[in-house]
C-alpha cells in the first residue's frame, strides 16, 4: 500500500503535462533568445504558456513573469519593491511562508522597518489588525491568499482594498491557492501575486510573479534581460510549457476537482471526529481550501505519528515541507493562539488528483490504530 496525501507540498506531475513537455526536453533545444527558427519555436512556446497561465488567474499575459518557483517570486516581490525604499516600511502577516518571512528579516537588516499583522484564532487577517499594523508611508503589504498549513483563505479583496486606501502596494502569495480555488488577479486588487506550478500537477522548479502593468520593481537577477528585464537568465522552456499545460487543465477541471476534494475532506473530517472526538481541526470554523485538513490529537506528537503513517505507506506532512526537519511548533498555529503542546502534534492531510474515498478510509483506519497505540503507551508510562 502506498497512499500520497501531501499534495500541498507537491502534486504528482500530470501525464498530460509531461506529454506537452517532452518535445522541449527531447527535440526542441532552441534558446528562446535566439533569432533563428529554433529560437523562435522556443519563444513561441513560452508565450503560449504565458497566455495559459494568465487565463487561469485572469491576468494579462504581459503581467506574468516566469521564475524558478514561488520562493523566487516572493523574493522578487519583496526585494523588488523595497529595493527602491531602503528605509521604507513593509508589513507581512504572522502566518506567511518562510519565503516571505526570511526576505523580510533580511530587509530589516538593511534598514527596512518590518511590522507583523496578527491573525485571529481562525488564522484570518481582520481589518482592525491590519489597521494596527500599518504605519504612515508603508510601502508594501504581503498577505498569503491561502495558508499552506491550515488551508485558511484570506479575504484578499478587502485586505488589498484597505492597503490601497492607505497608499500601500499589496502582494499576495497565491502558491497554495492556484488550481484549487478560483483566482482573479484583476479583481483581487493585488499589485503583485506569486504562483507556482508544482502544486497543481505541473513540474517543480517553475513559477511566476504576476506584476501590475503600472508597477516598476527592481530585478533580483541581471544579465540577458529576459522576462521584461525582471528575471534575467535563459528560460527553462520545458518547465514553462508544463506550467502552461497544468494551468490550461486547471482552467477546465477546477470546478470538478474542488467538488471531489471537498467531498473527500468532509468525509475525512466527519469520520475523524466520530472516531477521535478529542481531535482538533485547525481553522475549521472558516473558509479553507477544499483539499486541506490540519489537525492534532492532544498529547500525540506529530512527527512520531507522521513516521508511523509513513511506515504504513501513507504520506502526510507535519506542516510546511520547506520546514521539514524543524521540530519547532508551527508558527502559523502559534500565531492563531494554539498552545505549543497542541501545535507540536499537528498533522496536515492534503488531498489531490488521484485520491479516492477508499484511500481516505484506509488513512482513517491506520490513523485510529496508531493513535490508540500511542495513547496506550502514554497510559502505561503514566502508570509507571
Amino acid at each position: 500500500m502506498a497512499i500520497y496525501f501531501d499534495h500541498n507540498a507537491g502534486s504528482p506531475l500530470d501525464k498530460r503535462v509531461l506529454e506537452a513537455m517532452l518535445p522541449y526536453l527531447q527535440e526542441q533545444q532552441g534558446n528562446p533568445s535566439s533569432v533563428h527558427r529554433y529560437g523562435r519555436i522556443a519563444k513561441e512556446a513560452i508565450e503560449q504558456a504565458r497566455i495559459q497561465v494568465a487565463t487561469l488567474i485572469h491576468a494579462d499575459p504581459a503581467q506574468v513573469i516566469f521564475t524558478s518557483g514561488g520562493t523566487e517570486a516572493n523574493n522578487l516581490a519583496l526585494f523588488g519593491v523595497m529595493g527602491s525604499h531602503p528605509n521604507g516600511r513593509l508589513a507581512i502577516s504572522a502566518i506567511e511562508h518562510s519565503s516571505i518571512q526570511e526576505p523580510a528579516f533580511a530587509l530589516r537588516t538593511r534598514g527596512v522597518e518590518v511590522t507583523e499583522i496578527k491573525v485571529d484564532f481562525h488564522g484570518k487577517i481582520t481589518i482592525s489588525n491590519l489597521e494596527r499594523a500599518l504605519y504612515p508611508n508603508n510601502q508594501l503589504v504581503s498577505v498569503m491568499w491561502a495558508s499552506n498549513e491550515t488551508g485558511v483563505l484570506q479575504e484578499i479583496f478587502a485586505i488589498s482594498e484597505y492597503a490601497r486606501s492607505r497608499g500601500s502596494l499589496f502582494h499576495t502569495d497565491a502558491v497554495q491557492a492556484i488550481g484549487k480555488v478560483p483566482i482573479d488577479f484583476h479583481r483581487s486588487g493585488a499589485h503583485l501575486m506569486s504562483i507556482s506550478a508544482h502544486k497543481m500537477g505541473g513540474p517543480k522548479g517553475v513559477g511566476a510573479l504576476v506584476v501590475d502593468s503600472h508597477l516598476d520593481i527592481v530585478p533580483l537577477l541581471l544579465g540577458g534581460g529576459q522576462e521584461k528585464g525582471l528575471r534575467s537568465g535563459t528560460e527553462n522552456v520545458a518547465a514553462i510549457v508544463g506550467f502552461g499545460k497544468a494551468a490550461e487543465l486547471a482552467s477546465v477541471e477546477i470546478d470538478q476537482r474542488r467538488k471531489e476534494w471537498f467531498q473527500l475532506r468532509e468525509h475525512f473530517e466527519r469520520s475523524l471526529q466520530l472516531q477521535l472526538p478529542e481531535a482538533v481541526i485547525f481553522g475549521s470554523g472558516t473558509e479553507r481550501l477544499p483539499n486541506t485538513v490540519f489537525f492534532a490529537v492532544p498529547k500525540i506528537e506529530g512527527e512520531t505519528l507522521l513516521m508511523a503513517l509513513d511506515k504504513a505507506g501513507i504520506g502526510v506532512s507535519s506542516g510546511s515541507a520547506c520546514g521539514s526537519g524543524n521540530h519547532q511548533p508551527s508558527h502559523v498555529l502559534l500565531a492563531m493562539g494554539i498552545t505549543p503542546e497542541l501545535a507540536q502534534g499537528a498533522i496536515r492531510v492534503s488531498i489531490g488528483v488521484g485520491n479516492t474515498l477508499s484511500q481516505v478510509d484506509e488513512l482513517l483506519v491506520v490513523l485510529k490504530n496508531q493513535i490508540e497505540r500511542f495513547q496506550q503507551i502514554l497510559l502505561r508510562s503514566a502508570a509507571w
